[in-house]
């Protein structure tokens, strides 16, 4: 009997046994596999976090797209509505916006370019010519927006090449009674006719934002390198600033008025991309100021690419401009870019009537990041832009002292409280 036990209980632990081996045994194969459109196919560097990077709120979408299948994933994404329009999942669509009090019989709608993703994501903008002679953005906008797929995005981006219609047509940086649109945000709907329209463009496009990237060039036949003007304090500005990689960020709150500064007081995050001089479209700028956008956008998680930059440049917190003394026609020595040393010569002023030549010197250590063209100058003329790096603790003690103390419309054209060597030109 015992005999009979053993061995029916041997067969059975050799059954558990074999069951074992070939079942549980095996090691849990992983559920989640590789995604098909990966887009990290070289080796490189960690990629970034971007759920640090405005994370967007998936209850607003009901849950977070998991499904693989196109058409789930447009059902749980939804679609989006602006300036009285509905954009479906996955599409492009052309609007247009115009300034609540205007001029009916004479108006020019702006247009609104919308790019709605496949699947959930933040709500980039981008703004262009908001001073109407600075007309690389207007370029850059366009490249990014007609080289992109919809049904390849995650969130929405809306493009405004043209903000200031007006100024734009007239080849001017101001509008036509010479207020500077990008002193008068987030606009006073009874204010002037400057602040009416910043309040219905604020109102209107800005609102819908979560990151807003304002494209401006150098003003008054000045150029810049590609840099970005930044509020290094703000924490959403600071995640913004990283994802554009390798680029050099200028630490200014921004003067009160300015586009950049209104978004960011409404809490959403902005910054000024300078780059290029007005007037006209460098071919070689706009390319470099797309491929910023796309690093950007892809460190934000609404476009896929194989590759965006990752270098770090430094952050600068002061700013100094180098003034000519004379007046003349100014002939630089210096480029664009360029890093210089306490005395180095920069260019000179020739006066060609006397034939004297005044030489410019570097006060500062630090990088060219804006100058003038060469051309006639008068005596104070801002000529070279000085970039000074700066310590993570003088960012912090940075006094903000780029904005006025009321909130009101600079109605008179005055220039806001500040610095003068850091917005004077934004």
């Amino acid at each position: 009997m015992s005999n009979g036990v053993n061995q029916i209980f041997t067969r059975l632990l050799s059954l558990f046994l074999l069951v074992t081996a070939f079942g549980f045994g095996q090691p849990v194969a992983a559920t989640e596999s590789a995604m098909d459109d990966d887009y990290n196919q070289l080796p490189k560097a960690p990629e970034a976090d971007h759920s640090k990077l405005f994370k967007p709120d998936f209850r607003l979408f009901g849950r977070k797209a998991k499904s693989n299948n196109l058409a789930e994933k447009l059902m749980i994404h939804g679609s989006i509505t602006i300036l009285g329009q509905t954009i479906e999942p996955a599409k492009f669509a052309r609007l247009s916006w115009m300034p609540l009090d205007t001029f009916e019989g004479i108006a020019s709608p702006t247009p609104v370019l919308v790019l709605n993703g496949a699947t959930p994501g933040p709500t980039l903008c981008l703004t262009g010519a908001v001073h109407g002679d600075e007309i690389n953005g207007i370029e850059i906008i366009r490249k990014v927006f007609f080289g992109l797929k919809p049904e390849d995005l995650a969130g929405t981006v809306i493009g405004v090449p043209i903000v200031n219609q007006q100024g734009f047509r007239l080849s001017s940086r101001y509008l036509p009674d010479r207020r500077d649109l990008n002193r008068y945000f987030p606009g006073d709907p009874g204010g002037s006719s400057a602040a009416r329209i910043a309040h219905s463009f604020f109102l209107d496009i800005v609102r819908h934002c979560d990151a807003l990237v304002d494209i401006h060039t150098g003003s008054f036949h000045r150029t810049n390198m590609p840099q970005l003007r930044a509020d290094m304090r703000d924490d959403k500005v600071v995640q913004l600033v990283h994802g554009f990689g390798g680029i050099i960020a200028l630490h200014n709150p921004g003067a009160k008025g300015t586009l950049r500064s209104a978004a960011v007081d409404a809490g959403i995050a902005s910054v000024t991309l300078e780059l290029g001089e007005p007037m006209r479209i460098q071919e070689d700028v706009v390319q470099d100021g797309v491929e910023r956008i796309l690093t950007l956008m892809t460190s934000m998680g609404i476009y896929k690419r194989s590759y965006y930059w990752t270098n770090v440049e430094p952050v600068y917190l002061n700013s100094r401009w180098v003034r000519s003394e004379q007046g003349g026609l100014l002939l630089s020595r210096v480029k664009i870019g360029e890093k210089i040393k306490p005395g180095d010569l920069l260019g000179k002023v020739v006066d060609p009537i006397n034939n004297l030549e005044y030489p410019m010197h570097s006060p500062f250590e630090g990088r060219v990041i804006g100058m003038a063209l060469n051309q006639v100058v008068m005596p104070g003329y801002a000529v070279y832009h000085i970039g000074i790096q700066a310590t993570e603790k003088s960012i912090e003690m940075a006094p903000n002292s780029h904005r006025t103390n009321d909130g009101t419309p600079l109605e008179n054209g005055q220039e806001a409280t500040s610095r003068p060597d850091l917005p004077e030109f934004d």
